[in-house]
């Protein structure tokens, strides 16, 4: 039974049944009955590192659909009520990047990423303490270009080379993005396929294959 729980685990699924012959064959008893596997975790997070129209942006879209979501920036009138009304985006005025990401994250356990700020060292700052965390999913805005002088800086700076490799920049799927509405959700996308284990192409490719 442990390798099935194990098996569960590691999968990306919600829930599974299981026929208990399949778990232990010896509980002839119960060789008619099915196990539900169900997966108990914390509530889905969201962290925005800078809260500029893409961050704001996807703060908004992560609320509406369930994240609770939580916007950072060093400059305390960018993360105002009056610009975000909804109280469920938690709003956090950093006198330090580092700091301000770090005790956010925490161990990064179910916790997801954006680093969306306007500037390198904004970027560079927020990526050092990202780190250094197990974040489930990190994601750097920017350029093919301008987010490799990042993660190169980081790695020149001894970071794990695991890590960097799993940092997701540019981020987002191609989805044709313009508007920050639209980059928002094309993160967004990214994030949910990565939780759900989704490969982000269109269910319809079969019909022209």
């Amino acid at each position: 039974m442990a390798g099935h729980v194990a098996k569960f685990l590691e999968s990306r699924e919600e829930a599974r049944t299981l026929d208990v012959k399949e778990l232990a064959a010896e509980l002839s008893q119960w060789q008619g009955a099915r196990l539900l596997f169900e997966r108990i975790q914390p509530e889905l997070r969201l962290v925005i590192c800078g809260a500029g129209h893409v961050g704001a942006s996807l703060a908004r879209l992560a609320s509406f659909i369930g994240y609770r979501a939580t916007i950072i920036d060093d400059r305390a009138e960018f993360v105002t009520r009056d610009r975000f009304p909804d109280e469920r985006i938690e709003l956090i005025a950093a006198n330090s990047w580092t700091e301000a990401v770090r005790k956010v994250v925490g161990n990064g356990h179910g916790v997801a990423v954006a680093v969306v700020t306007r500037g390198h060292n904004e970027d560079e700052e927020c990526m050092r303490a990202l780190v250094t965390t197990n974040a489930d999913y990190v994601g750097l805005i920017g350029s093919k270009r301008r987010t490799t002088i990042v993660i190169d800086r980081l790695r020149n700076s001894g970071a794990n080379e695991e890590k960097l490799k799993d940092i997701r920049a540019p981020i987002g799927l191609d989805i044709g993005a313009v508007t920050p509405e639209e980059v928002a959700l094309a993160i967004l996308a990214e994030i949910v396929a990565e939780r759900r284990g989704g490969e982000g192409r269109p269910l319809s490719i079969w019909r022209r294959q």
